[in-house]
């Protein structure tokens, strides 16, 4: 199986019409990733990547049934996209920006624990399950399906341990980057214990 993300998530992108949005919108799907909506207030009825762009959360709920948001806005914008994802009912928010506001992420972080959803990062470079989804910037490469599930706060260093793992034909689970920013949305205790509740993940 595998923790957080599937080849069943349903994912939606906030802030799909800018750059970042819209080239990793791209990459993911090109791995496979399920992206049903994204959103870009004003923009709805507009199409990016033939996904198709809403202008608020809760369409994308209510339209296409997105449960996995990942955000791709400025620092300042995060917190108000993220309360919003979580209050329409998305149940995981992966935070790629970075330098969030200390109080912002506070405020975010409880917000979804009073809704039922959990947070990863802020800067963070995503989520990967190998061969199902790939949500954030995580590259395309070093990652196979596998027995091992990696968490880290580098980046760089999860596609270090992937790349290793990988070439010794262990093989992923999941790979999770809880994110650089000093107020993250998850912990490693937190993610250990989905780890440990995985069937298929079998060392961490």
């Amino acid at each position: 199986m595998a923790i957080l993300v599937t080849k069943e998530s349903r994912v939606m992108v906030q802030g799909i019409t800018g750059g970042a949005g819209s080239s990793h919108t791209k990459r993911m799907l090109d791995y496979g990733t399920n992206i049903v909506a994204g959103t870009s207030p004003g923009k709805g009825g507009q199409e990016v990547h033939g996904v198709p762009v809403y202008d608020t959360v809760r369409e994308c709920v209510e339209k296409q049934g997105a449960d996995t948001s990942v955000i791709f806005l400025p620092a300042r914008f995060v917190m108000e996209a993220g309360i919003e994802a979580v209050r329409a009912g998305i149940k995981l928010v992966v935070v790629v920006p970075e330098h969030i506001p200390i109080a912002d992420m506070l405020r975010l972080r409880l917000e979804a624990q009073l809704c039922g959803a959990r947070i990863i990062g802020g800067n963070t470079a995503g989520i990967i399950s190998p061969g199902q989804a790939n949500v954030g910037i995580i590259p395309n490469v070093a990652f196979k399906p596998g027995r091992v599930g990696t968490v880290s706060r580098s980046g760089s260093l999860t596609y270090y341990i992937a790349d290793t793992l990988t070439r010794e034909d262990f093989g992923e689970t999941t790979c999770v980057g809880l994110g650089g920013d000093p107020v993250l949305g998850s912990t490693f205790s937190e993610i250990l214990e989905l780890f440990e509740a995985d069937p298929d993940t079998k060392a961490v």
